[in-house]
């Protein structure tokens, strides 16, 4: 069990989503935010972009 903690935490992709939920999280509880709607969608646009690109190189990765 431990192996799949270590995996999990050491994974790319999760910790992109963490900081997307984070920013989700923020400007859903805290209407002072900063950035308006269009900002955060664009940040989460990038972060699944990047998620995704992560996803296919590790894909990738295994067909070697």
């Amino acid at each position: 069990m431990t192996d799949k903690w270590r995996l999990l935490l050491s994974s790319r992709k999760f910790w992109a989503t963490v900081v997307g939920l984070v920013f989700l999280i923020i400007k859903t509880w805290s209407p002072n935010f900063p950035l308006d709607a269009e900002q955060i969608a664009g940040i989460l646009a990038l972060l699944v972009s990047y998620i995704l690109g992560t996803a296919l190189e590790d894909g990738l990765r295994g067909l070697k």
